[in-house]
C-alpha cells in the first residue's frame, strides 16, 4: 500500500465517491470530544482515504458546533498523514467567481468562540503559522481540479468568520479592503489544529457566491449556496479522485511532519500529564521523545 493516508473533510456532496473501495464507516473516539460524524475509510488504488463529513451526514452541526478539536485528533488516531479540506466559501474578488475552485494559501480570523489549540496549562506550545497551508498539496489539489475538467485558481486569503449569519454589506466591502479574497466559517481553527497536530493541510475552497459587497446585487442566500454546491459537488468527487491518484508512490518528508520540534516551551518538571495522556495522537511523535 501507498505511505500516503489521505484525509478528507468535506460537505454532503462528497459522500458518494464513487471510486472508494472497500468503503465502511468507523467510529473513532476523542479524547476532545465527539467528532462530527463517523469516518468513512476505503482506499483509492492504493491509497489510503479517510473522510469525514465536516458539519455530520445531514449537516446538523453548525460552523460554531463544529468540534475542530475532536475532528483533528479523530483523523490523526485513523492515521493520516496529509489533510485536504474542501469547502463552499464566499468571494471578496470579481477574478472569484461562483463555480471557481481555488486554494487558500492565507488566513484571518474572526472567529471567537471556538477553541483554538490543542495546548493548554500544564503543556504550552506555540506552533508556527506564517504560511499555514501546503504548498505541495495545494499545488496538487489545484491541477487536480484542472485535471476533472474545472477552473482553478491559486493563493487565495480566507477570511474565517464565526457565522452562522452571513456578512452585512458593510462587513463585506471592509474585508476586501483588508485584502482578503475569499470569506467562510470553517476554515479555522480547523487549519490552525492541522498544523499542531503535524498534519500538512490544504483547503480547496468552492465558490458558491458573492457575499454582500456588490453594488446593486442581491445578498447571499441559503438557496443560491446550495445551488452552487450541488453544481460543484459532482467536479469536486472528480477532483479527488485525480488528486489521490496523481499522488507520487513515495511520500517525501514534509516540514510539517516536525511542526512541534521547538514549539514547547513549558519546563518538564511544569508538565500537566493528564494533558500529555489526551496528547497521545496529537503529538505523539514528541512525546515519545520527552
Amino acid at each position: 500500500m501507498s505511505e500516503w493516508v489521505i484525509g478528507v473533510i468535506g460537505g454532503s456532496g462528497l459522500y458518494a465517491i464513487d471510486a472508494l473501495e472497500d468503503a465502511q464507516w468507523i467510529a473513532v473516539k476523542s479524547p476532545f470530544g465527539t467528532p462530527s460524524d463517523e469516518i468513512l475509510c476505503g482506499r483509492i488504488g492504493s491509497v489510503q482515504v479517510r473522510f469525514l463529513p465536516r458539519h455530520g451526514r445531514g449537516h446538523p452541526l453548525t460552523p460554531s458546533a463544529v468540534n475542530a478539536r475532536a475532528n483533528i485528533d479523530a483523523l490523526k488516531r485513523a492515521g493520516c498523514t496529509d489533510i485536504l479540506a474542501i469547502s463552499a466559501v464566499g468571494s471578496l474578488s470579481e477574478d472569484l467567481p461562483p463555480g471557481r475552485f481555488v486554494t487558500v494559501d492565507q488566513f484571518i480570523d474572526r472567529t471567537s468562540a471556538r477553541p483554538s489549540t490543542f495546548f493548554d496549562v500544564g503543556f504550552v506550545a506555540h506552533v508556527g503559522f506564517a504560511d499555514p497551508t501546503c504548498p505541495r498539496l495545494s499545488a496538487m489539489a489545484a491541477e487536480a481540479v484542472r485535471a476533472a475538467g474545472g477552473e482553478a485558481s491559486e493563493g487565495a486569503t480566507y477570511i474565517a468568520m464565526e457565522g452562522p449569519q452571513f456578512s452585512t454589506r458593510a462587513e463585506s466591502r471592509m474585508y476586501r479592503q483588508w485584502g482578503a479574497h475569499l470569506i467562510g466559517m470553517t476554515g479555522l481553527p480547523e487549519a490552525k489544529l492541522a498544523r499542531e497536530a503535524e498534519l500538512p493541510y490544504a483547503l480547496l475552497a468552492m465558490v458558491t457566491d458573492y457575499d454582500a459587497w456588490r453594488e446593486g446585487e442581491a445578498a447571499v442566500s441559503v438557496d443560491a449556496v446550495v445551488a452552487q454546491m450541488q453544481d460543484n459537488s459532482a467536479l469536486a468527487r472528480k477532483a479527488l479522485t485525480a488528486f489521490v491518484r496523481a499522488l507520487p508512490e513515495r511520500r517525501t518528508p514534509s516540514p510539517i511532519d516536525t511542526a512541534l520540534d521547538d514549539a514547547v516551551i513549558t519546563n518538564p518538571d511544569k508538565f500537566d500529564r493528564t494533558l500529555l495522556v489526551k496528547l497521545d495522537a496529537v503529538a505523539g511523535r514528541l512525546l515519545g521523545r520527552i
